[in-house]
């Protein structure tokens, strides 16, 4: 059984995404029914829903489409991580609401695009403070070189889990990994951090890569963690840059090949069913 951890639906009949303009290969729609029927081909029971960086204005809209979506018959969709804006003197307020709806298993706030210093004012943090106790995640999108930064918002609440999405974003065309590689290891010596096995076909070369490709980082992801703090993502339809869905199961599967039956099931849906209280009855 696979639970996919990182969904993005985009359909914007609906929504406002401002930041698809510059992005023409992903600039269309992406709806449940379209990924639904290829996830359970793969093996997806479930799937959780991450916020896809709308306009501000469509963050709560965001969440009410998709649990009408997960409310429709033959979905997935098992919860959301909703997007948040921490730097935001509403943001309490914001929090409040989420935590009146149990769909919400989690906010990510995407900084990899944003200025590396957006997390570092005493605004932002106290607000990422307050999920201290709260049970909700925080996604950590960021670049190697904003990974101080994320481990300066995971010790500051050590009781809130973080999930560092992408395997830390590692520069895999690019081949210059050093720092990645040392950067990894820090965070992951966080208790509160989970590691993401998600995102790297996109940042492979679409061309070349094969599985050997994306080996040493996947490896390294789930050796800096441990198999009890990692879990997996599709990053779809940004997958679809890399290959697609389909092709980043079989990778997943290609990669984990040496593992036990314990790793894999904890990678692929224990550890998600563990760290978001998620039932998924087992077909």
């Amino acid at each position: 059984m696979i639970i996919d951890t990182h969904l993005h639906l985009i359909d914007r009949s609906v929504l406002d995404y401002p930041w698809l303009s510059a992005v023409p290969t992903l600039n269309r729609d992406y709806l449940d029914e379209t990924y639904r029927n290829e996830a359970l081909r793969t093996g997806i029971a479930a799937s959780l829903h991450m916020e896809v960086d709308v306009a501000p204005a469509d963050i709560e809209r965001e969440t009410s489409h998709v649990e009408t979506l997960a409310g429709q018959s033959g979905s997935l969709i098992a919860g959301a991580i909703s997007a948040c804006r921490p730097e935001d003197p509403d943001f309490p307020a914001f929090l409040d609401a989420q935590l009146q709806n149990p769909f919400v298993k989690g906010l990510r706030r995407v900084l990899h695009v944003m200025p590396d210093d957006l997390s570092e004012s005493t605004l932002f943090r106290d607000n990422i403070k307050r999920l201290a106790g709260t049970g909700l995640t925080f996604d950590l999108c960021v670049l190697p070189r904003q990974m101080p930064q994320a481990m300066a918002l995971a010790d500051l609440v050590p009781d809130c889990i973080f999930v560092l999405d992408h395997c830390g974003v590692p520069d895999i065309q690019g081949g210059d990994d050093r720092v990645w590689r040392e950067q990894l290891r820090d965070i992951a010596r966080r208790p509160n951090v989970f590691g993401k096995i998600s995102g790297v076909i996109a940042y492979a070369d679409p061309e070349t890569w094969t599985a050997q490709t994306l080996r040493p980082y996947v490896e390294h992801t789930i050796g800096a963690f441990g198999w009890e703090r990692v879990v997996w993502g599709s990053d779809w339809p940004v997958c679809t840059l890399g290959g697609g869905l389909s092709t980043w199961v079989a990778t997943t599967h290609a990669l984990l090949s040496g593992s036990s039956l314990a790793e894999r099931n904890a990678l692929l849906a224990g550890n998600a069913m563990r760290l978001w209280n998620l039932d998924i009855p087992k077909s």
